[in-house]
């Protein structure tokens, strides 16, 4: 199967995307309360020290998450990774049920016992799942979709995932899968380059992974995971392949993660020269600078909308500190067997 390419588009085909402008101001403004949700977190670890444990950043990669999720219906369900943060926010949940979890109180999606790599798991949202294990939401996904398509039901699921998790038995049993069946299944890999600190030409014997994804006779496409306009795109042509029931759909998005793989590696394993290099296509820079050109924005108005998302941020925070922990009694109310 051929790979298709996705590239950005022309502001005079925007209208058949459903890009107006403020639409466009909602994609930068969801991918700015990421990157500064994401900030404050680090600060919260490697600062002030209040929060500790595993976290995973998404700095780097919003377009993906925003450019995904603002694509679909908000009935779509998810399934993701242990880097969530993004994708919950970007799903539509509350950035302060999110800092809640991360500080382990009961308000947090998960009542405090998920912590920051469970922390996209809320139903309510669609948000169905969030693994730690590296790729075993592959074939989690498969079965919620499988589980779709049995009932008749309009609707699609979409599973993200890093490029280490193509390595594993759970990625080609998943995909096969979701082939023979031909499940309402979008897979979205976030090529950042490395997993955990293995480049991936070094763990990688295909041409891409969107060719591995293409040898289970699977759609798939290459996106540039900083353009969040080519990500929109790409995922629109997606879920009308899905919805055909043609085929599920993959999208390797290439992209890069700006800090280390958790909240404390500092990722020296990465050549210099490379990390500055990708720090120039900074998603947010390219955004704002092609609604700059637009004149959708300008300097105050994106300085304004900045100070407002920060305004929420610190919000979460106080949220989170003043929320209660679960009582102990209370667990046995959240085991289910």
């Amino acid at each position: 199967m051929e790979l298709k390419m996705i590239k950005n588009i022309e502001p005079r085909e925007f209208e058949k995307y459903e890009l107006n402008r403020d639409r466009l101001l909602r994609l930068y403004r969801k991918m700015l309360e990421i990157r500064r949700f994401e900030e404050k977190v680090e600060e919260l670890f490697l600062v002030k020290g209040i929060l500790s444990g595993p976290s995973h950043l998404y700095l780097g990669q919003e377009a993906i998450a925003v450019g995904v999720l603002s694509a679909l219906k908000d009935e779509a369900l998810m399934v993701t990774t242990y880097r969530c943060h993004g994708h919950a926010l970007a799903k539509g949940i509350d950035m302060n049920l999110l800092m809640a979890e991360l500080f382990g109180k009961s308000t947090g999606t998960c009542k405090g016992l998920g912590g920051s790599m469970h922390a996209s798991i809320y139903p309510e949202k669609g948000s169905i799942y969030a693994t730690a294990i590296v790729g075993s939401g592959i074939p989690i996904a498969v079965g919620l979709a499988y589980s779709l398509k049995h009932q008749g039901k309009d609707n699609l699921v979409v599973c993200f995932f890093g490029d280490g998790a193509v390595n594993t038995g759970a990625f080609h049993e998943g995909l096969n899968l979701a082939a023979l069946w031909k499940v309402p299944l979008l897979l979205v890999c976030e090529n950042n380059l490395y997993a955990m600190g293995t480049k991936v030409e070094r763990a990688l014997s295909s041409k891409s992974i969107a060719d591995r994804a293409a040898s289970y006779n699977i759609e798939s496409f290459v996106v540039d995971g900083n353009d969040i306009l080519s990500v929109y795109i790409a995922t629109k042509k997606a879920e009308k392949l899905i919805k055909e029931g043609i085929t599920p759909v993959f999208l390797e998005c290439r992209t890069y993660r700006m800090k280390g793989h958790g909240v404390y590696d500092k990722a020296e394993y990465r050549p210099k020269g490379e990390v500055e290099e990708w720090l120039k296509r900074d998603p947010l820079i390219l955004f704002e600078e092609k609604l700059i050109s637009l004149n959708y924005i300008n300097k105050d108005e994106l300085k304004r909308m900045d100070e407002e998302v920060k305004r929420e941020v610190e919000g979460s925070v106080i949220f989170a500190m003043n929320s209660p922990i679960l009582d102990f009694e209370e667990l046995k109310n959240h085991v289910y067997g």
